[in-house]
């Protein structure tokens, strides 16, 4: 490395005063310095002359020995010695120098940071700051090079917990968003676009690694930063470095409620993620992430939803995905098989393969919430049957998750209740496909079958398969579980079952009338809707009632005192809860609840030839 002479010096005269300072503390360090040979005194020598040249206000460049200073720099920094030329780094830096030598110290300053081992010296001796000092003040045309190897040796040290804290302290944040402000301002067509996209690079990579930190999330928040990295991704698709660390950043970011919702208001993103599917479809790594994403935006946002459905080839897309990896996990699978692997050896799960199928059926299943996408992806045949054939060829044992998801949104799908409806369509294939998901010891997948026979059950084909396949006796059993869920949709079904007047006797079956009250005993008052629910299968059973006691036999005096009690407003309601709590559980219990606990406790009363003495016990 050598210095080039061309610096500008513009200092006017020397003062008699600096002359002197010169003289007296500079120039004894470096005469020390061209003599010295071992390391440590060069290494301390440095030290000496930062602090000198700071204290006479001689670092920069409008000082007239600065050649003399810089010629004597580089001569050292041949020398093998990651912590002299660290010195020697920071000292050439702190003065200024443009052109070939701002190059050369830069490509020093990359070779030091790279090495993972001078991370504490580093810190020691703060060039983080000096570093950050040519990223806010040199041109990014003159010296695109210069500042390649500057942001490599920043994103090297971001990779150290303290110095990455230091930076975002330092409002290195926003220091960042503007480099790739100005990156982003050079056009396709401009000689330095190509240039440029290698120091993009750099830079997206380290605010991959500042994005784990919380005051780092909300500067890029505040920053604008969505806006930014969907113009540098629309700009550099087909840069696959680049679109990799802007989606490892999105990704990332997406997980928090505020950054997620930022990035669903950028229009342009949905674009974006789909062009990036379509042109990347086998590179699993970028693909899992922008799935995580899409799942992450349309988790809670009804508005993303919409968006990313209404982009042109959005379904097409995730059906594609969805049949590339699904048959992909299904050679994995036979190959497993045919070779007769034991247990032991079975590749752990899930797969890379299963891993994208279950953040793209989340995604399916997010967007079947909208109530005008959902109907459309049940309408869409090719979905549900890829859905279908998860539950077909994949046991709840293999991949839990995977198959969970599947179930979940074949249950969001069959909310939908129209003459289009693959679900509809498939709906016996699928009873039958639920029932293994169903008898399994998996309490997840036995709820998420429970609540897909909620819906299917409004079928009379599905009730028949209920009653053929004894599935209403699991539904009774399901009652004891003592969950709040459990209990809600295994009465759905009942309830769907007993409107059928043929049907009714099976709650006489496994102490179903029992069962019932007791779970209107144990979460009524916690969950109005549920109480609704089983009064109405309890209403639809006793339809033809000729004597309450023969209907609910020994539970008929233990119905009427709840059903008292449930509807005296006083003691039903908890007046504990907070204001806004109280209205929710208050305006159910009135609308939904009440008319039917009403018409169910006159129906026992007008059929009990002997009421006893009601004695009401609050909650």
């Amino acid at each position: 490395m050598y210095f080039e002479g061309s610096e500008d010096e513009t200092r006017i005269n020397e003062s008699e005063e600096e002359e002197i300072f010169w003289n007296i503390k500079v120039l004894p360090i470096l005469h020390e310095l061209e003599k010295e040979d071992n390391i440590e005194n060069l290494c301390l020598a440095c030290t000496e002359l930062y602090q000198a040249l700071n204290e006479g206000n001689m670092l920069g460049k409008r000082f007239k020995r600065r050649s003399a200073v810089l010629k004597i720099l580089y001569k050292l920094v041949d020398i093998d010695s990651d912590p002299l030329c660290l010195k020697l780094a920071k000292i050439i830096l702190a003065m200024k120098v443009d052109g070939k030598n701002l190059l050369s110290v830069c490509k020093l300053a990359f070779k030091i940071c790279r090495n993972e081992k001078n991370d504490n010296m580093i810190q020691n001796d703060r060039l983080l700051d000096c570093l950050l000092e040519v990223l806010r003040t040199e041109d990014l045309q003159k010296n695109c090079e210069a500042l390649l190897y500057c942001m490599g040796a920043v994103k090297c040290m971001s990779g150290n917990a303290v110095l990455l804290n230091e930076m975002v302290n330092k409002g290195a944040v926003e220091m960042f968003l503007q480099l790739m402000k100005q990156i982003n301002n050079i056009k396709e067509n401009d000689t330095y676009f190509s240039n440029l996209g290698h120091l993009l690079v750099q830079v997206t990579a380290t605010l991959r690694n500042v994005a784990d930190l919380p005051p780092a999330r909300c500067q890029l928040i505040c920053s604008g930063a969505v806006s930014e990295l969907c113009v540098a991704l629309e700009q550099r698709m087909n840069d696959k470095d680049v679109g990799t660390y802007i989606v490892r950043i999105f990704s990332k970011l997406s997980s928090y409620n505020d950054f997620c919702a930022a990035l669903a208001d950028c229009s342009r993103c949905y674009i974006l993620f789909l062009a990036l599917l379509n042109e990347h479809h086998k590179q699993q790594d970028l693909v899992i992430r922008i799935i995580f994403i899409l799942g992450n935006l349309t988790e809670k946002n009804n508005q993303a939803r919409e968006q990313f459905f209404k982009e042109r080839g959005s379904v097409n897309t995730l059906i594609s995905l969805f049949q590339t990896y699904h048959e992909l996990d299904l050679n994995a699978q036979k190959w497993y098989h045919e070779r007769g692997r034991e247990e032991k050896n079975h590749p752990k799960h899930p797969s890379e393969a299963e891993d994208v199928l279950i953040k793209l059926i989340r995604v399916l299943a997010n967007l079947s919430i909208h109530p005008s996408v959902g109907p459309a992806l049940a309408a869409a045949h090719r979905i549900v049957e890829l859905l279908i054939t998860v539950l077909e060829y994949k046991s709840i044992d293999d991949c839990e998750e995977l198959v969970i998801n599947a179930a979940t949104t074949i249950n969001n799908l069959s909310y939908y209740k129209m003459k289009s409806s693959a679900v509809q369509d498939k709906k016996l294939h699928i009873a039958e496909m639920l029932l293994k998901l169903l008898m399994s010891d998996n309490m997840d997948g036995v709820v998420e079958a429970v609540r897909v026979f909620g819906n299917l059950s409004q079928y009379h084909e599905i009730c028949d398969f209920i009653m053929q396949k004894k599935i209403y006796k699991f539904m009774i059993a399901l009652l004891d579980a003592k969950n709040q869920d459990v209990c809600f949709s295994a009465c759905g079904v009942l309830l769907n079952l007993t409107v059928d007047k043929n049907k009714r006797a099976l709650l006489m079956e496994g102490g179903g009338i029992g069962k019932l009250v007791d779970c209107l005993q144990d979460f009524g008052p916690a969950d109005w809707q549920l109480a609704c629910l089983i009064c109405k299968t309890l209403l639809n059973y006793s339809e033809n009632i000729t004597s309450a006691a023969s209907c609910f036999g020994e539970d008929t005096d233990t119905l009427l005192v709840l059903l008292t009690s449930l509807l005296d407003e006083e003691l039903a309601l908890d007046h504990s809860l907070d204001t806004d709590l109280r209205d929710y559980h208050k305006l159910y219990w009135e609308r939904e609840f009440k008319p039917v606990a009403e018409k169910l406790l006159d129906r026992i009363q007008r059929h009990h030839s002997c009421l006893p003495a009601v004695t009401i016990t609050p909650f």
